[in-house]
């Protein structure tokens, strides 16, 4: 019989050998490497080693109906809206965001709400003290909530402690910080935050307590440690926003229990966290008078519609490579977009800095923006603005053909609300003839810059 092989894992970086180093390849650390056991091995004749055999699972038919899991609303429509409806009992979610982008101050919000509904709710702090926390309530007005605060980093105590108090909602601040006594190396490291979500989760799952762990997230914008720990939860969430912005959006990125992609979208007050029900008018800023290179895309987030501006800058680079600037949107995509106005319409941007901006802080990543993008470039370069009340979107392909995207209907419907009565979208969509928006539908981007911009 082959010999099984044995695995080395880093306790700081998580890089796996099959041979054990004084000092990891990976992140230079000395003595972190150790052996990793596996849990069990299967034996001969199904029987596992030591003779021991484990029980027997119960299997169901994928034809089996289940009641949809019980719901708690928090009364925070953004926050019940990004969960899928609610908090499901027994669930486990992380919450990531930037330092100082108030992930503490809208989970200290959603816990007093959520006591507040009926549930126990127990606030550990491994970053601050208590008195700290007190400090925001009493800020915030949530110093009366029936919230029960703790201010301990051990794990095995905090477990000890949640096992006696028995409550309904647990969260963690963060993930990062819980120190774990069984696991030989420093909290924040990719062993650390491993064996504490680990716990975390299967106290959650074993006690029908719901679970929320703060997580913080590298430079790059990703959460920080293993990503296993995102396999482990039900629910990931993103807090993001722009320094300079008062508005905070909260993004599901996996959801258990509902919809992935879907946002909620929060303004920054001093008194802190306020939710923001209609969000296109958020995002737009004021359109009275037309002007070049502002568009306004009709987009979709998650299952909502929302309308954002695109605002382009096209000017003469006095450099010898010109400038591509994007914020709010991908760069790579700017570089296509270009790439296919110059390469099918004839249309250059040589020697002129292009400048790109999502009004408000917002985040675009759907393909259906491409040709408002096209739009504002081309506003910005030929001065031309288009009217104020027309909305676009519509898929490019490198051929300089338009594709059809999706929920044509509810974004037109958001248009329509929002006081918009024309849209440009690409030919062999859904036309939407109840929407009471004026349609033009384009077959390909050189007709659109002939129709619209009288250019070709």
């Amino acid at each position: 019989m082959a010999r099984a092989q044995k695995n080395f894992v880093c306790s700081t970086c998580g890089a796996v050998t099959t041979k054990w180093s004084g000092r990891c390849d990976g992140c230079g650390e000395w003595n972190t490497i150790s052996e990793e056991k596996p849990l069990s091995q299967a034996g001969p004749a199904g029987k596992t080693l030591g003779g021991l055999r484990g029980r027997e699972i119960t299997l169901s038919n994928l034809s089996a109906r289940d009641a949809p899991p019980p719901r708690t609303s928090s009364g925070l429509g953004e926050f019940d809206r990004v969960l899928g409806g609610g908090l499901v009992p027994a669930s486990a979610i992380l919450v990531g965001g930037d330092p100082g982008i108030g992930k503490s101050t809208l989970l200290l919000q959603a816990a007093a709400r959520f006591a507040g509904a009926g549930l126990k709710v127990i606030y550990i702090s491994g970053e601050e003290a208590a008195a700290q926390v007190r400090m925001r309530a009493q800020r915030l007005g949530l110093g009366e909530a029936a919230v029960k605060l703790g201010a301990e980093t051990n794990l095995r105590d905090i477990l000890t402690t949640l096992e006696a108090e028995a409550p309904d909602l647990v969260i963690i601040d963060s993930i990062q910080t819980m120190w774990a006594d069984n696991v030989e190396s420093a909290p924040g490291s990719v062993s650390q935050v491993r064996a504490a979500a680990h716990e975390l989760v299967t106290f959650a799952k074993s006690r029908g307590v719901s679970v929320m762990l703060v997580g913080h997230v590298t430079k790059e914008g990703q959460l920080a440690g293993p990503r296993v720990v995102e396999h482990m939860v039900d629910t990931v969430l993103y807090f993001e926003g722009e320094r300079g912005h008062q508005f905070r959006l909260l993004r599901a990125v996996k959801n258990r229990f509902g919809p992935a992609h879907e946002i909620g979208v929060f303004e920054m007050t001093g008194d802190g966290l306020s939710e923001v029900t209609n969000p296109s008018a958020l995002f737009l800023s004021e359109r009275d008078t037309p002007a070049p290179g502002s568009v306004v895309f009709a987009g979709i987030e998650g299952t909502r519609p929302v309308l954002v501006e695109f605002q382009a800058l096209v000017a003469p680079s006095p450099h010898a490579q010109a400038r591509r600037t994007v914020v709010g949107w991908d760069g790579s995509r700017l570089a296509m977009i270009l790439a296919v106005l110059e390469a099918r319409c004839g249309i250059p941007f040589a020697g002129l800095d292009v400048y790109l901006n999502v009004a408000g802080g917002m985040k675009v990543s759907e393909p259906a923006a491409d040709l408002a993008v096209a739009a504002a470039l081309l506003s910005a370069r030929e001065d031309a603005a288009l009217p104020k009340d027309c909305v676009v979107f519509g898929e490019l392909s490198l051929s300089g053909s338009l594709r059809p995207v999706g929920q044509t209907e509810n974004r037109l419907k958001e248009a329509k609300k929002l006081g918009f009565s024309s849209a440009i979208m690409p030919a062999r969509s859904k036309a939407g003839e109840k929407s009471g928006v004026d349609i033009r539908q384009m077959g390909d981007l050189i007709g659109f810059v002939g129709e619209v911009f009288g250019a070709g």
